[in-house]
């Protein structure tokens, strides 16, 4: 294996608690966090964490977590366990803060919220120090939690987090999606700001979240700061290439944005348990790859994906473009 830094050598912070892959949201349930444990094995075999620096995120605590969640959905989430029926039997009748069967409640939800949101304060807070021009949390990328309920098998949204830690900081922040689902929860908050914009490249019509048509595009001063980019079934390489970097660079030339953060779901890849495009690892790492060359302050997380030696493969595969590292 050679070892290479093209462009300059960057410093890059990976954050990873090997806590994260003891969590399980259930028999049957495609969510599974064994991914991120996967993915770091690769890692630590290839020798990409040499050129690295790995830290251990503090977890975040709930009054961290109520800079964007609701007191009482936090406090939900701090005392929920896994041996009570929160649905009840009255099929008509929603369970509290939207949990069931795609986001159940599991024993140690909190502290999996704790890691994954941690990891994203923790990585806003060293680009906002310019202790690091890269920071990876694969934890994170929980696009789809809101205010106040569950969606979508995300519990604490560390995005919106991570955002409203970097706005401290900087002026602008662009937040790039490329996740198969639309980034609603991130989008929704932010929806009528202009210190933020979203770009949420992925499926729609009748997929979930059935949100991210190409005409929502913000409110208030938001307006214009939300892009989304509806894409169909089997979308390749090629295609996906000739769509992404278009929209990014006219982005980047209106925004002009001072950090970016990258959502790098893997749910996008071929073969997806859940997904319906037709990516190549090459394909989804060129869009990181691209990022990465724009020299801007980056976070990269994670997200979906549910093909989970892909997923492994896919993030250890981004990991080693990112640090200037060739793969055998």
């Amino acid at each position: 294996m050679s070892f290479t830094q093209p462009g300059g050598n960057r410093k890059i912070c990976y954050y990873y608690d090997s806590e994260v892959g003891n969590y399980y949201y259930g028999q049957g349930h495609p969510m599974k966090p064994h991914r991120i444990r996967m993915a770091h094995n690769l890692l630590l075999n290839y020798g990409v964490l040499r050129n690295i620096q790995v830290l251990k995120p503090k977890r975040a605590t709930a009054e961290q977590m109520t800079l964007f969640h609701s007191d009482q959905y936090v406090n939900f989430l701090k005392n929920a366990r896994p041996e009570v029926n929160y649905e009840g039997n009255d099929r008509n009748k929603s369970s509290p803060h939207n949990v069931g069967e795609d986001s159940p409640i599991f024993d140690g939800i909190f502290e999996y919220s704790q890691i994954s949101s941690g990891g994203s304060i923790a990585g806003a807070n060293r680009l906002n120090r310019k202790d690091a021009d890269i920071v990876i949390n694969y934890a994170g990328g929980l696009h789809h939690a809101k205010k106040e309920f569950a969606s979508g098998f995300c519990y604490i949204n560390d995005i919106v987090l991570g955002i409203l830690e970097l706005l401290k900081y900087h002026e602008k922040v662009l937040y790039l999606d490329i996740d198969i689902h639309h980034g609603d929860g991130v989008e929704e908050a932010f929806y009528a700001t202009n210190r933020v914009m979203t770009v949420s490249f992925h499926k729609y019509g009748e997929f979930f979240p059935g949100t991210g048509d190409i005409r929502d595009i913000g409110i208030d001063k938001g307006k214009y700061h939300c892009v989304n980019v509806p894409l169909r079934d089997g979308i390749t390489d090629q295609v996906y290439e000739t769509i992404f970097k278009p929209v990014v660079n006219r982005v980047l030339e209106i925004f002009k944005p001072d950090v970016i953060v990258l959502q790098c779901g893997a749910d996008s890849l071929t073969g997806d348990r859940l997904g319906c495009f037709n990516l190549s690892l090459k394909g989804h790492g060129s869009c990181v790859e691209y990022i990465k060359s724009l020299r801007l302050p980056l976070m990269v997380l994670g997200g979906g994906g549910y093909t989970i030696r892909n997923v492994a493969r896919c993030w250890a595969y981004e990991t080693a473009l990112l640090a200037g590292v060739d793969l055998p």
